[in-house]
């Protein structure tokens, strides 16, 4: 009775059974079970591919990483399916990290988590200022690069066809390759 958002948010996420992630977007706290091993795959193709085509050398994947985004009303907690940031960049015994270092947030949809990555998420991400939000859609066949982000929204938004090859802006800046997806 009478406790915070994030004090339900911090009991949530140490109650929670293993591999889930407890995430608080837009004032909501949301419990996501694992995933299952086709949204793995991509992942890791799409992880694989950035190390392979990456410009700057200096840029690293992170999986599992928690990110604080600023939240309509106060900061959300997210962990995006991918995070590319600079080696370093978090590298502290923190849960929750600054998303200022972030090149890149790739989320992969779920059944589960597919209508929080098409709308709310998207709004933290532009939010924090990250430059780059890579949005796979595994319901809706599609690919959707989400750059220039101002205030609460992105102000490009490039849709592509799964199974296409997918150029990313900078910092990134090389084309996906979608096929293998």
């Amino acid at each position: 009775m009478g406790a915070s958002v994030q004090q339900v948010f911090e009991l949530f996420s140490a109650v929670a059974p293993r591999g889930w992630r407890v995430e608080l977007i837009e004032g909501e706290i949301c419990l996501t079970p694992p995933a299952n091993g086709e949204h793995e795959e991509i992942v890791s193709e799409l992880t694989d591919q950035v190390v392979e085509r990456r410009h700057d050398r200096s840029l690293r994947n992170y999986t599992g990483i928690g990110l604080n985004v600023p939240g309509a009303s106060e900061t959300g907690h997210v962990v995006p399916d991918l995070v590319v940031a600079p080696k370093g960049s978090f590298d502290d015994e923190e849960e929750w990290h600054d998303a200022s270092p972030v090149a890149l947030v790739a989320e992969v949809t779920s059944t589960s988590t597919a209508e929080r990555d098409r709308t709310k998420k998207i709004h933290g991400y532009a939010r924090a200022d990250i430059p780059v939000y890579l949005l796979i859609d595994r319901e809706e066949g599609e690919v959707t690069v989400y750059c220039e982000p101002s205030g609460d929204e992105y102000a490009q938004a490039h849709k592509h066809k799964l199974g296409l090859t997918v150029p990313l802006p900078a910092p990134l800046g090389f084309d996906l390759d979608t096929a293998e997806f």
